[in-house]
C-alpha cells in the first residue's frame, strides 16, 4: 500500500486540530507496533474499523464493503515545541455523515485497548 488514501475523493476537506492528549496517545501506539499499516476496531461505533499509519488514519465502515468515512493526514508535528499542545492536520469527510463522529471516534480510539483486524 503505497499510501493510505490514493484514490479517494473526499466531499469536503477541513483543517482539524486534534487534541495533544487524543493524538499523542495514538502516536505512541504507533511507534511501538512492529507492523504497519494497523487496523483496529472502534470501540462503541458498530461496524467502524480504522486503519493506521504514520502519516493518516483512515475510518471505515466494514460492514459497507470498508467504505471510507473519515481520514485524518498532513498532521503539523514540527512547530510543536511540546507534548501538551494539540497537533493541526488536513480532515477529509468522505460520507455525508462524517461529522457526527469525527470526534467520538478519535477519542474512542486513544481510550481504549485496540482490539487488532485480522483479514
Amino acid at each position: 500500500m503505497s499510501d493510505l488514501l490514493d484514490g479517494l475523493t473526499p466531499l469536503r476537506v477541513l483543517p482539524k486540530r486534534i487534541d495533544a492528549d487524543c493524538y499523542n496517545r495514538i502516536r505512541v501506539r504507533l511507534l511501538r507496533s512492529r507492523r504497519l499499516p494497523i487496523r483496529v476496531t472502534i470501540p462503541d461505533h458498530r461496524g467502524l474499523e480504522m486503519i493506521l499509519t504514520h502519516r493518516a488514519w483512515l475510518c471505515l465502515d466494514a460492514y459497507r464493503d470498508d467504505l471510507p468515512i473519515i481520514s485524518w493526514s498532513e498532521f503539523e508535528t514540527k512547530a510543536r515545541t511540546g507534548l501538551d499542545e494539540p497537533v493541526m492536520c488536513r480532515l477529509c469527510l468522505y460520507h455525508i455523515h462524517a461529522g457526527m463522529i469525527m470526534g467520538s471516534a478519535l477519542e474512542a480510539l486513544a481510550d481504549c485497548e485496540w482490539e487488532l483486524v485480522r483479514h
